[in-house]
């Protein structure tokens, strides 16, 4: 990289303050960013703050912020401009400005905006609840566009390979499974295979859901991104008729959202972000829906940072993982990077059988895959690179 461009860049790091120490002027575009930025970080008009780096400092008034969106959306891919948008939000402060639909209308929407949103919903008034509907719902369906193909894909293949009949009838027959098993029988002379053993489908167990699955979202203020992507793939799973799928989400108090499930919005609308969390409680409902244990996946979303009775917990969660339950802990469901946790509780998981790591939205079709075919999470996971909670 030229010494031009490096002194360009971290001159607009720094702020353009008097200890900066890279003497250079921004002209154009360059200037316009600068300004942007300062608008955000400096507390004023992009002049700096003569401390050598940028600080905080977004005035009130809603047209300017409205500008400032535009403005952003300019100069800034959309990754970055979400990353502004959050700071703006989180250290300024500024989320009663989303209360006015006309400023809402301009936000790049994202998961952390959608959170926000679901966290201010009691504070809405009528005429900003609809346009916060309509950026929730663009989220929601960038995720399905996302995601759904590739959730669908795997557990359907997922449930097919661990629903194989070695003993189907002719139009069962699971062919290109069949050849491959049989190629040591193939007859040169006849120019064919003669299969020892048939591979194929068991017709009955298509007809009834082939796993229950049963997510238990933590909705703490921190599990917000968790609890837009879990409310999102809940219901892409809920469309499948293979798969019975029921989604509870809690804090001190446990709520089922099952019924909820065909409309992802008005699901995630109706999530009480915030509060404490009593994991044991909610554990002891999801433990209370298990029918079929050996046919049963519970995937515990959360930090595990347990304000009800942890032995409790420990205990509950074991009689799961004997029982016959595939548990599942996940410390996030999120592209948020390292999550804080509670590391003695996630050890007590991995004690248990049930290894708890943080999980990104594209690799959750893979990992249920993974739990239908009843692989080794733990070692699943350390293949993916997943770092696994001690």
């Amino acid at each position: 990289m030229a010494d031009d461009e490096r002194l360009r860049r971290w001159r607009l790091v720094l702020g353009g303050g008097s200890a900066d120490g890279t003497a250079c002027r921004l002209t154009g575009q360059d200037a316009a960013m600068d300004k942007a930025l300062g608008v955000l970080y400096d507390g004023g008009g992009g002049g700096g703050t003569g401390t050598g780096q940028r600080s905080a400092g977004l005035g009130s008034s809603s047209p300017s912020v409205a500008r400032w969106l535009g403005d952003i959306r300019s100069y800034f891919p959309t990754s970055v401009v979400q990353v502004m948008q959050r700071d703006a939000l989180e250290r300024l402060g500024l989320q009663r400005m989303l209360l006015e639909p006309e400023l809402l209308s301009t936000v790049e929407p994202d998961v952390h905006l959608v959170g926000t949103l679901v966290s201010l919903r009691s504070a809405m008034p009528q005429k900003t609840r609809e346009t916060a509907r309509l950026v929730v719902r663009k989220v929601v369906e960038d995720i399905e566009r996302r995601l759904q193909a590739q959730l669908h894909r795997s557990v359907l293949g997922a449930l097919d390979r661990s629903s194989r009949d070695r003993r189907p009838r002719l139009p069962d027959v699971d062919w290109p499974a069949t050849i491959k098993a049989n190629l040591k029988t193939y007859q040169p002379a006849l120019g064919t295979i003669v299969p020892e053993r048939l591979i194929g489908y068991s017709r009955r167990k298509r007809v009834a859901s082939l796993r229950d699955v049963v997510l238990l979202v933590d909705q703490s203020g921190s599990m917000a991104s968790s609890v837009v992507y879990s409310g999102v793939l809940a219901a892409s799973l809920a469309s499948l008729r293979a798969v019975t799928t029921r989604l509870v989400v809690f804090d001190t108090s446990v709520v089922d959202l099952t019924e909820q499930l065909s409309d992802p919005v008005e699901l995630l609308f109706s999530t009480q972000l915030g509060g404490g969390t009593d994991i044991d409680r909610a554990v002891a409902y999801g433990q209370s829906l298990v029918r079929r244990p050996a046919d049963t996946i519970v995937v515990l979303i959360s930090d595990l940072l347990e304000g009800g009775d942890r032995s409790a917990l420990v205990r509950r969660l074991g009689s799961l993982v004997d029982s016959g339950v595939t548990l599942v802990v996940l410390l996030a469901l999120s592209d948020d990077g390292a999550p804080a946790y509670d590391h003695d509780m996630a050890a007590a998981c991995a004690a248990l059988g049930a290894p708890a790591f943080a999980c990104t939205p594209d690799r959750f079709p893979e990992l249920l895959a993974a739990a239908i075919r009843k692989d080794d999470i733990g070692a699943w996971a350390s293949r993916q690179g997943l770092v696994v909670g001690r």
